[in-house]
């Protein structure tokens, strides 16, 4: 079968599709077909090295698959051949099959394809955690979303509205914030490219406090960090939270005073850390996914697919932060 491995740290130029055996299922593990696998920004880090999980070269990035069982490990009790499945294997997707733990499997359900499949687990059960659990959000409430056009961005703008927030959304371009507005945002704007010096930081406080309005944003959900972080942080409401999501802008220090002033909570989401530590309570927001987008609260955004071939070019994408929605490699 066929694999994109990375063999050597570096970008997406450094992958290489290879010929490698086919896997066999041990206890607890299905044999997958891998349909489709969708590609997000741990993608970008995780070949250079710069990802807090480390796999063992060579390797596949693919962390997030939809596919069907071909083969049932020892144990396993509940699959079949042929039953269809979605799973966020944190990496190894980009392959035309493989083993994962049974444990990790959601069914896709009936009428759903493995490309809307491959879009949905990742950033919509990391969104899903970060409002819930860590942000309480509340009807009524106000949402600031930070890169509110990629991934879990317009999931947190969606699965926001149907919290019956009020939603503001942040993009960098004006086709972003189209792509937010239907999605549902009661309001987008676009602000500058970092990076900032003092002065940029303070005019983009005054562009997100303005947004917010003069009670502040309840929740403020970060996937993006760098420069944007402190800003963002000074447009916080009385006893708001503060929701630490990815840094593709970089590692933002955030100045403590303004917790303080704000009486706001800065809350970390590592929803694969939830998900293993608490998997009853991950099942239960998948299962709300799946009746969020049965009622069409909430539907995957894939503004592009590639084949295996060109998987590559989707990670170069990622990267360059050019992406709306989700890149799907279709297998």
């Amino acid at each position: 079968m066929r694999a994109l491995l990375s063999h050597e740290p570096g970008g997406p130029d450094t992958l290489r599709i290879t010929d490698v055996p086919s896997p066999t299922p041990g206890k607890g593990e299905l044999h997958v077909r891998v349909r489709a696998s969708a590609i997000n920004y741990p993608d970008v880090l995780i070949i250079e090295d710069k990802y807090q999980l480390k796999p063992p070269r060579p390797f596949a990035p693919g962390g997030e698959i939809a596919g069907e069982v071909i083969g049932v490990g020892e144990g396993v009790e509940g699959w079949s051949p042929g039953d269809r499945l979605i799973a966020v294997p944190g990496y190894g997707g980009l392959v035309e099959e493989m083993v994962i733990p049974a444990r990790s499997a959601f069914r896709l359900p009936e009428g759903r394809s493995f490309t809307d499949g491959a879009a949905l687990l990742l950033t919509y059960a990391t969104s899903i955690h970060a409002l819930w659990d860590r942000g309480r959000l509340q009807a009524g409430q106000t949402l600031l979303v930070l890169g509110a056009a990629g991934g879990v961005g317009l999931a947190a703008v969606e699965l926001g509205k149907a919290r019956g927030a009020r939603v503001i959304a942040a993009v960098s371009s004006e086709d972003k914030a189209q792509a937010a507005r239907e999605a549902g945002a009661d309001e987008a704007i676009v602000y500058p490219r970092g990076p900032f010096d003092r002065n940029g930081q303070k005019a983009l406080a005054e562009q997100f406090k303005g947004a917010v309005g003069p009670a502040g944003a309840d929740v403020i959900y970060d996937p993006v960090g760098g420069d944007y972080a402190e800003p963002a942080l000074r447009s916080i409401a009385w006893e708001g939270r503060y929701l630490v999501v990815g840094f593709p802008a970089g590692i933002p220090k955030l100045p403590l005073n303004l917790t303080l002033l704000k009486s706001c909570d800065v809350c970390g989401v590592f929803w694969g850390a939830f998900a293993m530590r608490d998997p009853a309570a991950n099942q239960r927001h998948v299962a709300e996914l799946f009746e969020l987008w049965d009622a069409q609260q909430i539907s995957p955004r894939v503004s592009a697919t590639y084949p295996l071939e060109r998987a590559g070019e989707a990670i170069a994408a990622m990267a360059a932060r050019a992406v709306i929605g989700k890149l799907v490699v279709e297998l």
